[in-house]
């Protein structure tokens, strides 16, 4: 959807914004951005001042947006995860058979932000995790809600988590995130890093992505941060 946005005549774009805007409303409805406790179970604080996560929720666009308003968040890179090298990108991705997801790999230092907290942000704001196989007006695999863990420990606490908030029963439909492992990273064209603060007037940013920010204000104050950390040159290196 967020491809044919950007490419449609103005009068065919109108008509797709109202049926984003349903679909997106018609999403945020049923499952909206929640205040969530924070993980029972978290990474224990350590020498390393950088680590990584890379996380799934739908059009990376928002989900990049998001962290990168997070105090603690060194560098925030859209790309894919779960495919392989050859069909890591944008046009291949987007045909839905790649077995990639639309990911965002999030750096972090762990002396400011826990792996645990990021979760708790990625699960309340970012994305709605009890939709399968899309977001809002997004459809298909590649939009997936996925964790993919670097090491066994971030997959054992992702999974503590889920578990966690499908016990208290955080929201109304089961949980549908996948933990998929040993996953490497591919960093997109570099027109979609920074996409959301390059792009905050595109209809589609504005309807499904923007309100995730205000979201995130409105949660998780002590974290949020007023100036994003952005992706300087375009592609990152991998």
């Amino acid at each position: 959807m967020h491809r044919m946005l950007r490419s449609v005549s103005p009068a065919v774009l109108a008509v797709a914004v109202l049926v984003a805007a349903a679909l997106a409303f018609r999403t945020i409805s049923a499952e909206g951005a929640r205040a969530l406790p924070t993980p029972m179970v978290d990474l224990p604080p350590g020498p390393a001042t950088s680590a990584t996560i890379v996380l799934a929720g739908g059009c990376f666009w928002g989900v990049q947006g998001v962290f990168q308003h997070v105090k603690g968040v060194t560098n925030a890179v859209s790309g894919y995860a779960g495919g392989e090298k050859k069909t890591a990108d944008y046009d291949a991705v987007s045909s839905g058979r790649t077995g990639h997801a639309e990911s965002v790999q999030v750096t972090y230092d762990p002396r400011q932000i826990s792996y645990g907290r990021l979760l708790q942000i990625f699960f309340s704001v970012a994305h709605d995790p009890t939709e399968l196989n899309r977001q809002g007006p997004d459809t298909g695999t590649q939009y997936r809600s996925a964790i993919f863990p670097t090491t066994t420990e971030q997959a054992d606490v992702a999974k503590a988590y889920i578990a966690q908030l499908d016990q208290a029963h955080a929201f109304k439909k089961p949980i549908v995130t996948k933990i998929e492992p040993d996953r490497p990273f591919y960093p997109a064209e570099g027109y979609h890093q920074d996409y959301l603060t390059r792009n905050p007037s595109n209809p589609y940013i504005a309807i499904n992505d923007l309100p995730k920010i205000e979201d995130l204000k409105r949660l998780s104050p002590d974290l949020y941060r007023v100036a994003p950390v952005l992706v300087a040159g375009g592609r990152a290196s991998k």
